[in-house]
């Protein structure tokens, strides 16, 4: 078991490819690595995929202890922010794309309202400045490395400078938020994500489809910088 408090970084385990079938089983084997579970929740129409909701929320949050992150990639997310912290969510993320820039603050602040940490994620395609302005408002970013909709997906490279460009902003003006990065990240690209910046890795199948899933989130667990 690694030592959390050890660590310059943390792991978010995403269970999206996780064997729903043994989703107990599957909690327990990254429990003692992880330290926050995504659930990555996907309506079938901001993304073109649809995943899992509330009640996925409520079932993990009565088997373990780890922080829960609730990854809203649907439209119109303010419509479920009370539904999901009832849920036992820890943590909501909502997308910058999902709503207007007004709507979007007002949604950060009744997430806020409810004493849980409040997320922004990016796409890709979002230019960074677009966001600069919410930075003092959230307590982490979510830069996507895919675009969103389907786990296993190809890491896209311009992430790197993306991130480094963040975090010049985030020290420059001490802002308090993290960076979080979510998307084909795997053993090869880690390193290297986190010496740019990054705070939170989010990982999912490079995990739950590896052969030893244990083995792969001990490994993820304890990437030396």
């Amino acid at each position: 078991m690694v030592n959390k408090k050890d660590k310059t970084y943390e792991l978010s385990v995403s269970i999206l490819d996780a064997d729903f079938t043994h989703l107990e089983d599957e909690i327990r084997k990254i429990e003692p690595y992880a330290d926050f579970i995504q659930i990555d929740v996907m309506d079938g129409h901001f993304v073109p995929n649809i995943s899992f909701g509330i009640p996925i929320v409520k079932a993990i949050k009565n088997i373990t202890d780890i922080p829960l992150e609730a990854h809203l990639m649907i439209q119109k997310p303010q419509r479920y922010i009370k539904d999901f912290i009832d849920a036992g969510s820890n943590c909501i993320i909502i997308h910058y794309e999902s709503e207007s820039s007004i709507e979007i603050l007002n949604i950060i602040k009744e997430i806020k309202k409810y004493g849980v940490e409040a997320g922004l994620a990016i796409n890709p395609d979002t230019p960074i400045k677009n966001i600069t302005n919410f930075l003092k408002n959230i307590d982490l970013l979510l830069i996507m490395s895919v675009f969103p909709g389907f786990g296993g997906q190809k890491f896209i490279k311009k992430t790197y400078e993306r991130i480094r460009k963040i975090r010049r902003i985030i020290d420059t003006e001490d802002i308090k938020v993290k960076i979080e990065v979510d998307g084909g990240i795997n053993l090869n690209n880690a390193h290297k994500l986190l010496k740019a910046g990054t705070d939170i890795l989010v990982v999912g199948s490079a995990i739950y489809k590896s052969s030893d899933t244990e083995e792969a989130v001990k490994n993820f667990s304890s990437i030396e910088i």
